[in-house]
């Protein structure tokens, strides 16, 4: 482990700090945490379009895996529960069909409906 942050110090950074977030949150800055990660994650693989690479899978599938963990731990009792869990669980579908064979305008699509829903939700 320690080698990983000796190697990319900027990731170790980001990993501390995204730690020292979700230890002071409650649930509902959770999901918030969740969608930024996601959106940060997809905004890192668009980048990679613009500089005229392929993303790597890592940004897209951590993408999927934060979309996955959503769909799972939406509450029981919620009273948009299944909306949210189809919703999340789409979205977790689609970036799976983005991580062999990644599509700019795909990723952009789903970063929006990402960020919609960070706005929407305050």
């Amino acid at each position: 482990m320690m080698q990983m942050f000796s190697q990319n110090p900027a990731a170790a950074y980001r990993r501390v700090t995204l730690d020292a977030r979700i230890a002071a949150s409650g649930s509902a800055d959770l999901t918030r945490i969740c969608l930024e990660e996601c959106e940060a994650a997809l905004a890192h693989a668009l980048i990679a379009f613009d500089r005229g690479q392929t993303p790597s899978r890592e940004p897209i599938s951590r993408a999927q895996t934060i979309m996955l963990w959503l769909a799972s731990s939406v509450a029981p009792g919620h009273p948009l529960g299944a909306s949210l869990k189809a919703f999340y669980g789409g979205l977790a579908a689609q970036l799976g069909g983005q991580i062999l064979q990644p599509d700019h305008q795909r990723l952009s699509e789903i970063r929006k409906d990402v960020s919609d829903l960070l706005e929407a939700a305050g």
